[in-house]
């Protein structure tokens, strides 16, 4: 745990939703996400003190789970002083591609939400909600909804902070970490901030924290106390002006989107394992309806396509094929899905998850985009855009394959709604 998350230990988490008017932000943050994304093939370590890192003299700690850091184990430490304060703790190699596929599925939830996400790192980033609310409800119930397709997908937890600014949604995140959502209304900014210590705002190292401590400034409501030019004549101009900006919740910055897909995706984590092939591929046509839909919209088309298998025992295989020229065509993406599933030697083995993916996109060009297994250009792609018409009238789920409209095999489910994981990094 950091100087700052150990200043944001969090108390007993919070009871229902605060008003969200005018919250459109959420600071999503993982928690111990290198330790989580570990522990989902190592189960039996859960509860106990865990560290991901480095294990050589030279060592260095890259996450820690909550029980570690209770003994003041925290990233960036050297692993040697994590050892002496927590003997006990096992210590984990870390698995980068692992971490980088996980962040990669729980970025596809986000941006099922609204393109307005903001990475930070691997395991957080910002969005804004603003544009979803006709769609899926107020921001707080947004944040749950978030919440529950980490947990239900992913295996994993995060926290979600909700506010009307950055800055102030992601203290909120800090504070109900772990496993916690925290609403801070609009009109109660300076309720939430002032309390709070000097050294929990955004620029406040050790020694701007000395030079506050020398003032008498221990709280933001204390800095927020003090005149603007002592702040400039002690810190700095720049820095006094920062810290005083944030200590009354100031934050004009808008949520910065990456700025384009490298690729478009979706998965689907069954409600129980499954092992029959038909219920497969009825959920690789389904995905594939979705992933065609989405590239068509961007008006982008992508040669590789590739299928995520993960199986009960949390194993996760990844089959993909390039194409000879690249499409939009669900249909396309269908027939090759379901060959890479076939060819994985995974038909009868009992799958908790599956995916549909395709990469390498460019700007769709009509006259060069592959037709559907030799179909004339008003056959499957005539039909697949008729049906995205009717969608953006009417909505999603009002018209599809007949194949999806059947409900009476096992394990099966409705069709996904928009909230669904489509859109990928």
């Amino acid at each position: 745990m950091s100087r700052k998350q150990q200043l944001h230990r969090p108390g007993p988490q919070p009871g229902p939703p605060a008003d969200d008017t005018g919250c459109a932000i959420l600071h999503v943050d993982m928690d111990a996400f290198f330790v989580s994304v570990e522990l989902l093939e190592r189960p039996e370590l859960r509860g106990r003190p865990v560290v991901v890192g480095g294990a050589g003299p030279r060592g260095v700690v890259a996450a820690a789970s909550y029980e570690a850091r209770r003994y003041g184990v925290h990233s960036a430490m050297p692993m040697t002083r994590a050892r002496r304060l927590c003997p006990q703790a096992v210590v984990l190699p870390g698995r980068h591609d692992r971490y980088r596929e996980a962040s990669a599925a729980v970025f596809e939830i986000l941006r099922s939400v609204t393109p307005l996400v903001e990475p930070l790192s691997l395991d957080e980033a910002f969005l804004d909600v603003a544009g979803a609310l006709r769609r899926l409800g107020r921001p707080a119930g947004i944040a749950a909804r978030i919440r529950a397709q980490v947990r239900d997908q992913q295996g994993i937890t995060c926290s979600v902070g909700v506010a009307s600014t950055k800055f102030v949604a992601k203290m909120a995140s800090t504070r109900c970490k772990p496993d916690g959502l925290l609403v801070v209304p609009a009109d109660g900014v300076l309720d939430f901030l002032h309390p709070l210590p000097v050294a929990s705002l955004w620029g406040v190292g050790e020694r701007t924290e000395q030079t506050l401590a020398r003032l008498g400034l221990r709280t933001v409501g204390q800095l927020a106390a003090t005149p603007l030019p002592t702040l400039r004549r002690e810190l700095g101009n720049a820095l006094g002006a920062h810290l005083h900006e944030l200590s009354w919740g100031r934050d004009p910055r808008a949520v910065e989107p990456e700025s384009a897909d490298k690729s478009i995706g979706a998965e689907e984590t069954f409600a129980t394992d499954i092992d029959d092939p038909q219920v497969i591929r009825r959920e690789l046509l389904r995905l594939a309806e979705r992933v065609g839909a989405r590239l068509r919209a961007g008006g982008n088309s992508g040669r590789t396509v590739s299928v995520k298998l993960r199986t009960a025992e949390f194993r996760t295989i990844t089959r993909s094929r390039t194409l000879r020229d690249p499409t939009d065509l669900a249909r396309v993406i269908y027939v090759t899905a379901c060959e890479l599933y076939e060819a994985s030697g995974l038909e009868r083995v009992r799958l908790r998850l599956v995916g549909v993916r395709v990469e390498n996109l460019e700007p769709a060009d009509t006259a060069t985009r592959q037709l559907a297994l030799d179909e004339p250009e008003t056959g499957w792609r005539e039909a697949e855009r008729a049906v995205d018409q009717v969608v953006g009238r009417f909505g999603p789920g009002t018209i599809r394959p007949a194949a999806l409209v059947r409900k009476d095999l096992p394990g099966d489910r409705a069709a996904p709604g928009p909230q669904d994981g489509e859109r990928g990094r």
